[in-house]
């Protein structure tokens, strides 16, 4: 498998001068010391907790919005929010950006280091042109067991993020979208990141906003069906 994971080379010469936070540093300071050096130490035991709590956190998610609906979704989609804002605290504030390093190399580092460190994945980046990007993800440890309906999860963490780089580098305001995912069939998930035109609505959010919708209407016609078979 091609591509690239946390801490590999970019061909991009910006991107060795830029020195990214490690998130959660306390904790994978000790992790490196006291567990990984263990010689009985079996990592994918961590990628199996990884499936075991995005599962839950899946299933969180599905029961208060059957049970509680638009407001109960309301409430787990900030939360997610806020944790993606802790996540882009952590890993780019107070970032050091080197002289002379385009917007669009920054947008696009900011968005390996996401994918690589935040979601674990295998991805393969590409600067286009100084208004356009794209990173194509190779492998997702959730690919296997999430559904494409299910990856509305991750939409909120990365709005949580994107809200907060915009806030922290307010010139790398550009939209975000997604071509195809593996879940769906496709051979990548292919993202495709892009200047944000002035005024215009954000693309992330809107497509966030749709997905509501529709497990909103799942969850009732499931009621509705349960009602009927009574």
């Amino acid at each position: 498998m091609q591509g690239i994971m946390k801490n590999s080379p970019r061909k991009e010469k910006n991107w060795g001068k830029v020195k990214f936070n490690e998130p959660y540093k306390k904790a994978t300071e000790r992790f490196r010391k006291d567990v990984l050096t263990r010689t009985d130490f079996d990592p994918t035991t961590l990628f199996q907790f990884s499936i075991f709590m995005a599962k839950s956190l899946l299933q969180m998610l599905e029961d208060v919005e059957e049970n509680f609906g638009l407001e109960g979704q309301k409430v787990c989609n900030e939360s997610l929010i806020k944790v993606g804002r802790d996540m882009a605290d952590q890993m780019f504030g107070g970032l050091p950006i080197p002289t002379g390093m385009s917007i669009i190399e920054l947008v696009s580092f900011i968005a390996t280091q996401i994918n690589t460190v935040s979601w674990t994945s295998v991805e393969d980046p590409h600067i286009i042109n100084d208004q356009r990007c794209e990173f194509d993800i190779l492998w997702c440890p959730l690919e296997d067991e999430y559904t494409p309906f299910d990856c509305r999860i991750q939409r909120y963490l990365v709005q949580g993020i994107l809200d907060r780089v915009r806030e922290m580098y307010p010139a790398g305001d550009f939209d975000i979208e997604f071509k195809s995912t593996i879940p769906q069939g496709a051979k990548t998930c292919k993202f495709v990141i892009a200047r944000k035109q002035k005024g215009a609505p954000d693309k992330w959010k809107l497509y966030s906003e749709l997905l509501e919708k529709r497990a909103l209407k799942r969850w009732k016609a499931k009621q509705e069906a349960n009602k009927n078979n009574e």
